[in-house]
């Protein structure tokens, strides 16, 4: 466990993380950062969990799909927006970002989940739904990610499940004896 702050460009973490970012995952002799990569590692290291879909199939195309789309453009669209960076609105601004805009971001996600699926690859739960799930809640609470039809219903659905209710009791826990 490391606390968010200066630990983090210690000479110990960085050799680990060279970034000094959290969060950094070592499983065993596994080193993993960025936070997609450890939800997408920790859930192909746990089948037994069934965060994975069966490689080659529909599921495992959205699973892949929107993770990689929540820790590129989503990430970048609504860190930008935090800090009241907005993209010049040419063409070649738009189109050279990776993003195209905060709203193109927002309705993208809103249309995946327009179809009636209650989690990124359909019915189930994945990795995924941990990683975009909680790209839509940071924007959300940072008020840089405009709302949309379903988002409410989702995140509800994501903060309600029973390891998601351990998870927060945890790190309150964690919170209040590092105070």
């Amino acid at each position: 466990m490391l606390n968010y702050g200066p630990q983090m460009k210690s000479p110990d973490y960085l050799a680990i993380n060279p970034m000094g970012k959290v969060p950094t995952l070592q499983h065993g002799h596994a080193v993993v950062t960025e936070a997609a990569a450890c939800c997408a590692y920790l859930a192909a290291a746990f089948p037994e969990a069934g965060l994975t879909p069966a490689p080659g199939t529909p599921e495992s195309a959205a699973y892949l799909r929107w993770m990689f789309f929540a820790a590129g453009p989503g990430e970048a669209a609504i860190t930008n927006a935090s800090f009241g960076f907005d993209l010049p609105n040419t063409p070649q601004a738009r189109g050279r970002s990776g993003y195209g805009s905060l709203e193109l971001v927002a309705d993208a996600l809103a249309a995946m989940l327009s179809d009636g699926r209650d989690y990124v690859t359909g019915e189930a739960f994945s990795g995924a739904d941990v990683y975009v799930g909680s790209q839509i809640l940071w924007g959300r609470r940072l008020g840089t990610l405009p709302d949309r039809p379903g988002f409410a219903e989702y995140t509800g659905r994501l903060t309600a499940r029973p390891a998601a209710v351990r998870a927060r009791e945890l790190d309150e826990a964690l919170m209040s004896a590092a105070s």
